[in-house]
């Protein structure tokens, strides 16, 4: 057989042959590998779990004694108590209220008790008792949401609004994108959120807002002046047309002969009373919304929900020391023995 086998044939088979003994190889590797990751993660794990089952009573009597102190410090903290404030802002005032946010935790941290006893109007005693200010983003539904990103679309070029998707929108969005704001206090004391809502309602106001409330109020008077103009020409071109109206409706009919016999045919006026009508409704109707945005628009903000008179006790795990204390109690041993282990690494190394 191998004498009647062409050359070429056979230079062919082995080449296969050789192919297939080097993907072989290829996934032995791969297997290999993959083995190897899962075998090291299986040392480690044993590894972890030797070094606690071999130092298990000194774990035990640490944690408990972690657990212990951490009660006793928990026991020995003050309640905080929190409150809540909902406010949706006008003419631009958020930024102010995000700065002079940013401003009250300032004064606390160099614990200023003498400019937040300005500001709220109250003791100084009462002033010490604050932990700490926090704004964020109103509650807001998926409509809310669809309506902020088409205002902002129609901000931008054409071309540039179709490279910006809803989620990337809602994902880049910043603390002032939103119309409603959530005004969080901390506070050692339970019914001194009420006494600080008078200081931060005056937060809303500075320069800027109300130049550009003025700046409304302008345009709303150029723009009701102009549409009290357009219904003033309208109701004058009106009485022309029931004048018109009248006097034709005098005529008893609508003939007349001239002198030598001849007859004519008076046609009647025609008008445009219902055309003009719509509009003056129309018109109407504008200056109706115009006055309705200056008394729906007439402050600088307003309250959707106040504090309430006494806050609502605040929870959460950081302030859990007895569990915060054997975690970081436990973190310290492995550290320890981890150190330890390679100290006696380095020591014994003989490179």
């Amino acid at each position: 057989m191998s004498q009647t086998t062409p050359q070429g044939s056979h230079n062919e088979e082995v080449d296969l042959i050789q192919i297939f003994k080097y993907i072989g190889k290829f996934f032995d590797r791969i297997f290999n590998f993959i083995a190897s990751i899962f075998k090291a993660i299986f040392s480690v794990f044993i590894y972890a779990l030797k070094a606690i089952v071999n130092n298990f009573k000194i774990i035990v009597i640490v944690l408990l004694l972690a657990g212990v102190l951490g009660f006793i410090l928990q026991r020995t903290q003050k309640d905080i108590y929190e409150s809540q404030m909902l406010v949706k802002p006008y003419f631009d005032s958020k930024f102010q209220l995000v700065t002079n946010i940013n401003y009250y935790n300032a004064l606390i941290g160099e614990k200023d008790y003498t400019q937040l006893t300005s500001i709220f109007e109250i003791d100084e005693e009462s002033a010490k008792q604050i932990i700490e200010f926090e704004i964020h983003p109103g509650p807001e539904n998926e409509n809310d949401k669809i309506k902020q990103y088409d205002t902002f679309l129609k901000s931008l070029d054409s071309t540039r609004a179709q490279n910006i998707s809803f989620d990337e929108f809602v994902e880049n969005r910043s603390i002032y994108s939103g119309d409603v704001f959530e005004i969080n206090v901390k506070s050692f004391k339970k019914d001194i959120f009420r006494s600080l809502e008078e200081g931060l309602n005056s937060t809303f106001t500075n320069t800027y807002s109300v130049k550009k409330r003025e700046k409304r109020d302008s345009l709303i008077y150029i723009e009701r002046n102009r549409i009290l103009a357009s219904i003033k020409e309208a109701d004058s071109l009106q009485n022309v047309y029931l004048r018109v109206m009248e006097e034709e409706s005098k005529m008893k009919d609508g003939s007349y002969t001239t002198k030598d016999g001849m007859s004519f045919i008076r046609e009647k006026t025609k008008t445009r009373e219902y055309d003009l009508l719509q509009e003056v409704n129309k018109l109407r109707e504008e200056l109706g919304k115009l006055d309705a945005q200056k008394v729906e628009e007439d402050v600088y903000f307003d309250t959707l929900s106040s504090f309430q008179d006494v806050g609502a006790k605040y929870s959460s795990i950081w302030n859990l020391y007895v569990l915060i204390m054997p975690m970081i109690a436990f973190i310290l041993l492995c550290v320890v023995y981890l150190s330890n282990r390679l100290i006696k690494y380095v020591s014994s190394y003989e490179g």
